[in-house]
């Protein structure tokens, strides 16, 4: 099987990142949730959990989803917090036909509207949501700062902005394993269910590279979020980031 590889994450321009990431969301999308699953070891169903359990909605109880893809986030939300309304935005038109899908068939079109987007324009009023969050998708999005101010702009004052993401910052015992897994383990799985294993040459590559959990904190402040905190998950291969909008006073209610 002839294999093809995309240029490392560090040479890539942001044009060409983000041609790379149509690419890729333009073909792996009929085996994308079982690749998921696969490869993560089902551990994105629970790190996805851990992410709902820490939002907090007030009374309007609405919800973005950036990056939906096929609607996982969103569909978990929504079956947690019977009260809340969703939004989910995606460039990858056919993946968010897989999510489409997934809604109607969990008779939840009535509470989740996925709509095509850019992460770097959402076509979304000012201050829409209560909680905003983005799970495995802000790695592929080279303007880390623009897809996070656009968070914020669509978030009311005192809401949440949350980032789930996998990264490379194990714990030390656990950093020379991960990083095999990462660069040759990975790969060699996807290649039985996906042809085109420089998918996930790059997906392990964008993950190695993705900035650490302090980083990620202060590119979060930067962006204009305030309180931000992160908790690590599974040994520090995954951590999840959750920052406030500044103002607001309005009481929520959430998780556990």
């Amino acid at each position: 099987m002839k294999e093809s590889r995309y240029p490392p994450v560090t040479t890539l321009s942001a044009a060409a990142h983000k041609a790379v990431v149509r690419d890729i969301f333009g073909t792996v999308h009929r085996r994308y949730d079982l690749m998921n699953h696969l490869l993560s070891f089902r551990r994105d169903v629970g790190w996805r959990n851990a992410a709902i359990r820490l939002m907090r909605f007030g009374p309007a109880g609405r919800f973005l989803d950036v990056a939906t893809g096929t609607a996982d986030l969103a569909l978990a939300a929504a079956r947690r917090y019977r009260g809340i309304s969703v939004t989910g935005v995606d460039m990858a038109v056919r993946m968010l036909r897989i999510g489409m899908r997934k809604v109607e068939e969990a008779g939840l079109s009535g509470r989740i509207r996925l709509v095509a987007g850019d992460a770097l324009s959402l076509p979304l009023t000012d201050g829409s949501f209560e909680v905003s969050a983005i799970a495995f998708g802000l790695r592929n999005i080279p303007d880390k700062i623009g897809a996070l101010k656009e968070m914020v702009r669509a978030t009311a004052p005192g809401g949440q902005v949350m980032v789930l993401e996998m990264t490379f910052d194990p714990a030390p015992f656990f950093r020379p394993l991960y990083g095999f897994y990462l660069r040759k383990i990975l790969p060699r799985i996807a290649a039985l269910l996906q042809p085109r294993t420089g998918t996930y040459h790059y997906l392990g590559d964008s993950i190695m590279h993705f900035p650490g959990p302090r980083a990620l904190a202060a590119l979060m402040r930067e962006a204009g979020l305030e309180a931000v905190r992160f908790h690590r998950l599974t040994f520090g291969t995954a951590y999840l980031h959750i920052g406030r909008v500044p103002g607001g006073t309005a009481q929520h209610r959430g998780g556990v």
